[in-house]
């Protein structure tokens, strides 16, 4: 079998990656200690990186990066690499948003039934021995409207599972047009604030969506709202949704991910978290997952076939 050269697992994937890989005649390296430092030192050695967002990628690692073909990145965001830089070598960067897009409508889902229903709450109260029935009357999906804003892999799907629960969803994406069909309908923002109820957030971050959300976005919805927040942390002012919060603005909040998490998004802060996280905690009407909204069992899986199906293709010459 011919020899295709390195590829570097700078991060853990499924191992159906590393055996598709070697099986079209590449050499794995397995380092997830490496730094910055010892990177730009080596990746002249190798032909693929495959990551998922333990450190940037960034200019002065690529510059040094002669035999690089691809980066391929486990999962949908792109901000941890400098992409325009690197197309520009020649390296094309793929990843792979479609292998957990369903685990992310679904997650999406469950943590709006949880908030609707004040389950989190619910059961805590249960285990001390409360039997609050009245206090954790729910809220039904049926006939509220929601505005899902970004309409690529993860809002579509979210829009799917949707399907069946008997909302009105209109969606709306700034470089999305004439999507829609069964169950959804493309919208524009001025509508989505005018008649939303919920608002779920599926939008990549980059500098245009940072802080996308803050009190003047909030405060341009006619009614109070439900948020969910499936996207990126910085996709929110946090210090403004809680003022939301608070003022009743935003009637509660469903969050998968926070602005306190750390680059790699494997943990937050714990010894300098500000206070308006310790707000956050308090609040009963804020459900939280630790970024596991796309961290399935059979999306592990999905990853890696969908980016080992995008490297073959990009192997595979064109006739």
């Amino acid at each position: 079998m011919e020899k295709r050269g390195k590829v570097l697992f700078l991060d853990t994937a499924h191992p159906s990656l590393q055996e598709g890989l070697e099986s079209m005649g590449y050499d794995c390296v397995i380092d997830q200690d490496i730094s910055p430092d010892g990177l730009a030192a080596c990746i002249d050695d190798f032909s693929g990186i495959i990551v998922r967002s333990r450190f940037r990628i960034d200019r002065e690692i690529l510059s040094n990066a002669r035999h690089l073909r691809f980066i391929g990145r486990i999962g949908s965001g792109m901000e941890n690499i400098d992409a325009g830089y690197a197309r520009s070598r020649g390296i094309a960067c793929l990843n792979s948003p479609e292998g957990n897009r369903q685990a992310v409508g679904e997650h999406a889902v469950g943590m709006l039934l949880a908030l609707l229903n004040k389950i989190c709450l619910a059961n805590q109260e249960v285990r001390q021995g409360l039997w609050a029935r009245e206090k954790n009357r729910g809220l039904e999906l049926r006939g509220r409207t929601i505005g899902i804003v970004g309409y690529g892999n993860t809002g579509s799907a979210f829009a799917g599972c949707l399907s069946g629960f008997g909302m009105e969803v209109l969606a709306y994406d700034k470089y999305k047009k004439g999507f829609g069909g069964t169950g959804v309908r493309e919208s524009s923002m001025e509508e989505i604030r005018e008649r939303a109820d919920v608002l779920s957030l599926h939008v990549p971050y980059n500098q245009e969506t940072h802080y996308l959300v803050d009190r003047d976005y909030l405060e341009a919805f006619r009614k109070s709202i439900f948020v969910v927040n499936t996207a990126r942390g910085k996709v929110i002012n946090t210090s403004h949704l809680l003022d939301a919060l608070e003022g009743g603005k935003v009637l509660g909040a469903a969050l998968d991910v926070l602005e306190y998490e750390a680059p790699s998004y494997e943990q937050i802060n714990q010894d300098a978290l500000p206070d308006d996280f310790l707000r956050l905690m308090k609040m009963d009407n804020v459900v939280l997952t630790p970024h596991v909204a796309g961290w399935t069992h059979e999306s592990l899986v999905l990853l890696a076939t969908v980016l080992l199906d995008k490297i073959r293709a990009l192997d595979t010459p064109r006739v």
